[in-house]
């Protein structure tokens, strides 16, 4: 089981801060807001594998399509390289073409080649490979978002039809619901990361997106924990267990 966590890193390398145009009390908020806080906490499970983007998303985001033109999420300047903030703000200078480039072959590149060669290991070893695409979420909606529905369920699964076994979207919803939480499936957020190389080619490569409510487990004013954090943390584990069970039954069929 791959955990994928490309969000939870507030880390600007100095060498790129001037890329971004607010002013430091501006940046810290729009970090707060935009973060996946802690999941490489709540989601780090022993004995699985994790690819970890150690950057902030507000510099690149993995989960983008490099090209502007393939991604809806440029439209609000939030493709590969935001342009914007949560609420529409200039977030960042113009950039160069080499400076974006650079960007991709710093970050964006190796983060997939990392990914794919995960996946082509379980693949190689196992004859299937999973992924967990782990997220948070804010309580209240965001200006960007384009589900401004509330109230917003406690968990999101998010899946592919292709790529997302029903099997595997029943008992991660069945196992949400027994634990007293109510789960939104592909919403507020819809879809289940799986690297080009296989995307809609390997059925053995399955993919399930789980988010997290933010407000069970941190003080959203703040960004930091909040009492329940050690318990969303054992409940995120007992469902990471469970699926990984799952899977591991499945791969004896």
């Amino acid at each position: 089981m791959i955990l994928h966590i490309p969000h939870s890193s507030q880390t600007i390398p100095q060498d790129l801060r001037d890329q971004l145009v607010l002013a430091d009390d501006e940046l810290r908020t729009e970090l707060r807001l935009m973060t996946d806080a802690f999941t490489d906490e709540l989601f780090g499970l022993p004995g699985t594998t994790m690819v970890r983007l150690p950057i902030s998303r507000l510099l690149v985001d993995v989960e983008r399509f490099p090209d502007d033109a393939q991604e809806p999420m440029s439209q609000v300047g939030m493709g590969m390289t935001y342009t914007a903030t949560a609420d529409g703000k200039m977030l960042r200078r113009t950039l160069q073409a080499a400076e974006k480039q650079a960007l991709v072959t710093r970050y964006y590149e190796p983060h997939h080649q990392l990914l794919c060669a995960k996946v082509r290991e379980e693949l190689e070893q196992q004859g299937r490979a999973l992924i967990i695409d782990c997220h948070s979420f804010p309580s209240q909606p965001l200006p960007f978002e384009q589900d401004q529905a509330v109230p917003r369920p406690a968990f999101c699964i998010g899946i592919d039809s292709f790529h997302t076994p029903e099997s595997l979207a029943c008992l991660t919803a069945r196992f949400i619901g027994e634990m007293g939480f109510s789960v939104g499936i592909n919403r507020p957020y819809a879809g289940a990361l799986v690297p080009m190389a296989y995307y809609r080619k390997e059925r053995r490569v399955t993919s399930i997106m789980i988010e997290i409510n933010r407000s069970l487990y941190m003080d959203e004013s703040n960004g930091k924990k909040a009492g329940g954090f050690e318990r969303t943390q054992a409940h995120v584990q007992g469902l990471l267990n469970t699926i990984r069970a799952g899977h591991q039954q499945a791969l004896k069929l």
